[in-house]
């Protein structure tokens, strides 16, 4: 019996378990957003949780604690700069996990962890990406008009 043992085993030995989480929570933090099962979703979010509130504290001692979990400095740079301030107002709840489906191979349910506001961005970016194709087809369709050769004498 497992009786107040809290926790996600996600199938997977201590150290296996704590590399997969590190790593979640740092590629959530890089790209604000990532596709994974809704087991790992929920393991992962206390983590998440946990290092926007170390970014916004934006001490030296948050920083090494940030730093000592996350894999990739980028990460802890944009978690001190860009994401914490987003969230300085805000007393938790930072992330946001919706249900996608079941993954073809296996049939596992899905899901996206993504932090709020990170919507956003996406959209702008694709919205941007539409324009510009918009664009690039209407120029290409655009044939300038040469002058008629009476309209050259």
């Amino acid at each position: 019996m497992r009786h107040r043992n809290a926790g996600w085993k996600l199938g997977r030995n201590t150290s296996h378990r704590r590399a997969l989480l590190r790593n979640l929570t740092t590629s959530v933090l890089l790209n604000e957003r990532v596709e994974t099962t809704i087991q790992k979703a929920k393991a992962v979010r206390p983590w998440v949780e946990r290092m926007i509130t170390l970014g916004k504290r934006d001490t030296l001692h948050a920083r090494r604690q940030a730093a000592a979990y996350l894999l990739q400095p980028s990460a802890v740079s944009k978690l001190f700069a860009t994401i914490a301030p987003r969230f300085g107002d805000r007393n938790g709840g930072y992330t946001r996990i919706i249900r996608t489906g079941w993954r073809q191979g296996d049939g596992a349910d899905t899901a996206i962890l993504e932090l709020l506001g990170s919507e956003l961005s996406v959209k702008k970016a694709e919205r941007a990406k539409a324009d510009a194709e918009r664009a690039k087809k209407k120029k290409k369709t655009e044939v300038p008009e040469e002058a008629s050769p009476d309209e050259k004498k």
